[in-house]
């Protein structure tokens, strides 16, 4: 199977030893997107709802340097630092998502650099 590293300077860089996402034939895998801004490269918002747009528009810079957008997004993983910020940041994820793709949602411990939210997506092409 053939595939490619994806990178934009439209989202931020990986924090770690991984892409931004993986292109196959027929799938885009986007790496969890926390609420860096790709300016700043630095957590600029403090409230769930801020830092879930910050996610989305990671999430949507990644699918458009792809010739894609949210209606390519057929599954997410949601992560939450408490699950008290769900209705919350549901309100932001529905402006987005409104194919509404098959997802998880879970809280964790901690999410990297102190987000409150983080999420993943695989997008078909």
């Amino acid at each position: 199977m053939m595939f490619a590293k994806v990178s934009t300077s439209q989202a931020p860089g990986a924090i770690g030893p991984y892409s931004q996402a993986i292109k196959t034939e027929k799938s885009l895998y986007i790496s969890g997107q926390t609420p860096v801004n790709p300016a700043s490269g630095k957590i600029d918002a403090d409230s769930v709802e801020q830092q879930a747009e910050q996610v989305m528009k990671n999430i949507g810079a990644i699918l458009a340097s792809q010739g894609m957008d949210y209606g390519n997004v057929v599954k997410t993983t949601c992560f939450l630092s408490d699950m008290k910020n769900f209705a919350a940041f549901n309100r932001v994820y529905g402006k987005y998502f409104t194919e509404k793709p098959a997802r998880s949602c879970v809280a964790v411990k901690e999410i990297p650099l102190g987000a409150l939210c983080e999420v993943e997506a695989i997008a078909v092409i």
